[in-house]
């Protein structure tokens, strides 16, 4: 489109901020409504795969990751003693890392200040209210108060999207997968300089992956039931008690958790919304249109990729309306192979029974995966 457009984008997380820095940098006009007070994220740490990297190239910020972060290029399977049984190297996208480790608050700032230096305004504290979208524009209203009309409005609010219950009302709500994620960082160990899977067959899985120099995260997947949350006061001997099979590496990081409030539990759930991501001018990205488990950690990259190719989209294509149909034609079907392949692995991973198209998706494998998305978006 040859005249710049304005731009409301409601989420400020990794996805909302890559698209806030993709559309200022080309001379859009961009605002990021974001519910928090301010730009800290919270959680332990993220893997930023080679596409991913990718985009934070493609945006400006690679390199302030990469410092910010760890990065890394062998894969290795070990057993619950942490004795390696398989080093895999991981495939790069163009001249991109294999892999970055880094803490969310990190990543967090990164492109928070790669926005505001693309000319993007955050709003801090404020959500959407009320929106009116008459196929010319839409008149959003946000709780500061604030007004104004968009050309577009980008729904970035995560998993449990506002925007999608406003658009779709309560038709995609997060459907939780009966399993639960456990993160605690971690001082880093010197033998963890990339992420080391130890499983105990079904039981447990247990991951080290490092953030930074100085540090690492242990992740692990277990069934809980969807009631259950942590006691605040013992969640780290909770933890503990369901990494009792693990030693060597996993126990040794384990001895380190002595601070119950260090343990980040999140349950895992899943969205898919099987209409258009888009109605009218409004459209939904990242976790509020196509929500994964993390078994390939590809969520965060699947948004930013949203982003990028959505202002690709919007520099291709004559107006708004086209913009969005040729997004989602390139979108769709990447994204959703993300979560099919994602929920194949979860499935495998804790003995649950899986389709014949799961069986196919699982000849690939996490390595073929890798390799998979590690293509052209």
């Amino acid at each position: 489109m040859a005249s710049p457009l304005r731009v409301l984008i409601h989420g400020g997380g990794i996805g909302g901020l890559t698209l806030a820095t993709a559309l200022a940098r080309r001379g859009h006009s961009v605002e990021v409504a974001e519910v928090r007070p301010g730009p800290e994220a919270l959680g332990v740490g993220i893997i930023q795969p080679s596409n991913a990297l990718h985009v934070m190239r493609e945006i400006g910020v690679l390199d302030a990751c990469l410092a910010a972060g760890f990065e890394w290029e062998i894969l290795t399977i070990a057993d619950p003693a942490g004795n390696p049984l398989a080093r895999i190297p991981q495939p790069r996208m163009g001249d991109a890392p294999s892999n970055n480790g880094i803490p969310r608050p990190a990543l967090a700032r990164v492109l928070a200040d790669a926005a505001v230096t693309a000319g993007a305004k955050i709003r801090y504290s404020a959500t959407v209210t009320d929106l009116t979208d008459d196929g010319d524009g839409v008149d959003v209203t946000l709780s500061d108060g604030s007004a104004g009309r968009w050309d577009l409005v980008a729904g970035f609010d995560g998993i449990g999207s506002p925007l999608r219950t406003r658009l779709h009302g309560d038709r995609y709500t997060p459907e939780y997968t009966g399993f639960a994620n456990w993160r605690v960082t971690v001082p880093r160990l010197p033998e963890v300089e990339g992420v080391v899977m130890s499983t105990a067959g079904q039981q447990a899985k247990a991951l080290l992956t490092p953030i930074t120099g100085e540090l690492m995260y242990l992740g692990a997947v277990f069934a809980e039931e969807a009631d259950f949350r942590p006691d605040p006061e013992r969640a780290h001997e909770q933890l503990a008690a369901r990494l009792a099979m693990f030693s060597g590496p996993v126990a040794e990081a384990l001895a380190t958790v002595t601070d119950p409030s260090g343990v980040v539990y999140s349950r895992i759930s899943q969205v898919t919304v099987d209409a258009p991501w888009h109605v009218g001018r409004v459209v939904l990205a990242g976790d509020a249109a196509h929500a994964s488990t993390p078994h390939i950690a590809q969520g965060a990259a699947m948004a930013v990729e949203d982003a990028v190719v959505l202002a690709e989209s919007l520099d291709a294509e004559p107006d708004v309306p086209a913009a969005l149909v040729a997004w989602e034609a390139r979108r769709r079907p990447r994204a959703l192979w993300v979560q099919s392949m994602s929920r194949a692995v979860l499935r495998q991973e804790t003995g649950s029974p899986t389709t014949p198209e799961e069986d196919e998706l699982l000849k690939i494998g996490i390595p073929g995966a890798a390799h998979v998305l590690a293509k052209p978006y």
